[in-house]
């Protein structure tokens, strides 16, 4: 059953899927991605653009910015996030931090892709346009984390450095650790090159019974394959110690889903971002 849920939404409402069996089963968690409708953003940014670096206007951005913070249940100065460089940076965040990056660039995390927090009243947000999200939960010692994973991010392993940074902080025991994966370009759509297909196999060799198989898949082009990043990211969460169980994974594809989604491929890299968010509401 997919596990990020379409919310039914008014008009002026910001397009968004939460993962609803985390939300229902732990009070006070709140988790998910924006989709592209109901902002305020023009042109290629229409509408719902939640990114300062892609050139659209950084008003519309903190507006479209604070409505979903409100619609997910935090003030605008909860919202938290990094710079991203497709690396696998994990910076802590505590309460001193709450609301870095949320109106400027300047104040976010510099060059990060991944943030863990156990402060309730901090909205952990990071930026995507086919990228993979990744979310992390530890309800025995209530800690949250994301991380953004293109295809660097992925080969580099920020899902494994991410559960150990929730392991090394918080004492995270990686068996009560649920993780989801979000909507993200699909094998469907992701065509790379064998020089990425080099770091892939330098994480799932190719042989019987690796799972290369199901990472990836020739392309109807010569030396091109057809990359998997959810099921690599998968299978790099259960080498670091969580239990399949415990994987929610999205069936979404952001680039055949571009009426939802806003995709940097589909769109030739000009485009606004979604947000994944997760946060524990305060009590």
């Amino acid at each position: 059953m997919e596990p990020f849920v379409r919310v039914n939404i008014n008009d002026g409402e910001p397009e968004r899927l939460t993962i609803q069996s985390w939300e229902d089963a732990f009070p006070g968690l709140s988790a998910g991605f924006s989709g592209r409708g109901g902002g305020a953003g023009e042109g290629h940014y229409s509408s719902l653009n939640l990114a300062l670096h892609v050139g659209d206007n950084p008003a519309v951005v903190a507006a479209n910015r604070a409505k979903l913070a409100e619609a997910a249940g935090f003030s605008f100065e909860a919202w938290t996030c990094g710079e991203q460089v497709h690396d696998v940076r994990v910076s802590v965040v505590t309460e001193k931090d709450r609301g870095k990056g949320r109106a400027d660039r300047s104040s976010a995390f510099q060059s990060t892709d991944g943030l863990i927090t156990n402060v309730p009243g901090i909205m952990l947000t990071s930026f995507y346009a086919d990228c993979v999200p990744l979310y992390f939960f530890d309800p025995v010692n209530r800690a949250v984390g994301l991380a953004h994973a293109g295809w660097k991010g992925t080969v580099s392993q920020i899902a494994w450095e991410t559960i150990q940074a929730m392991a090394s902080e918080y004492g995270s025991e990686p068996q009560h650790i649920r993780t989801a994966i979000g909507p993200s370009i699909g094998a469907c759509c992701y065509e790379v090159d064998e020089y990425v297909m080099s770091k892939v196999r330098d994480i799932v060799p190719e042989g019987a019974g690796s799972g290369l198989d199901q990472v990836a898949a020739p392309s109807t082009i010569p030396d091109r394959s057809m990359l998997n990043l959810k099921e690599l990211n998968r299978i790099i969460m259960i080498k670091a110690g969580i239990l399949p169980s415990h994987i929610e994974c999205t069936s979404y594809c952001t680039s055949c889903r571009s009426n939802l989604f806003f995709s940097y491929r589909k769109e030739n890299g000009t485009t606004g971002r979604m947000a994944s968010w997760i946060g524990m509401k305060e009590r």
